[in-house]
């Protein structure tokens, strides 16, 4: 289901209907997040503004990990997730978004891709 952000109806002050003088326009659409958690790839590809696609991921088993002392990137399984600084809510659910601290088969590591928007996790390995 798409959400507006624009509220088109509403009340006048006296309680009388205010009907809307317009439709929705796409650009006002808004759509629900995409909340990446872990399990087997699942992708999903969406339509948005400009004739574009989004592909967003449902669930995640694997991250991209770089360890830049070593200047490597390994493909590592995510575990569980340690913290997210986005919301507590998303902590407890287990919910990887951008800056969410996980723990791979490598160590911790930190995501600064964005999974629900871009379709892959990207991370960089925390010290020691």
């Amino acid at each position: 289901m798409k959400k507006s952000i624009e509220n088109l109806s509403g009340r006048k002050y006296t309680g009388g209907r205010i009907i809307p003088m317009r439709s929705r326009r796409k650009f006002e659409i808004d759509r629900y997040p995409n909340e990446a958690i872990i399990g087997s790839n699942i992708k999903v590809t969406r339509r948005v503004r400009g004739d574009n696609n989004k592909t967003a991921l449902k669930t995640v088993e694997f991250a991209n990990v770089s360890n830049p002392e070593e200047k490597k990137t390994t493909k590592s399984k995510i575990l569980r997730v340690i913290k997210n600084t986005a919301n507590k809510d998303y902590e407890r659910r287990g919910v990887i978004t951008k800056g969410t601290i996980i723990e791979t088969e490598l160590g911790l590591a930190r995501v600064i891709s964005r999974p629900g928007q871009v379709g892959l996790v990207n991370a960089v390995q925390l010290k020691k």
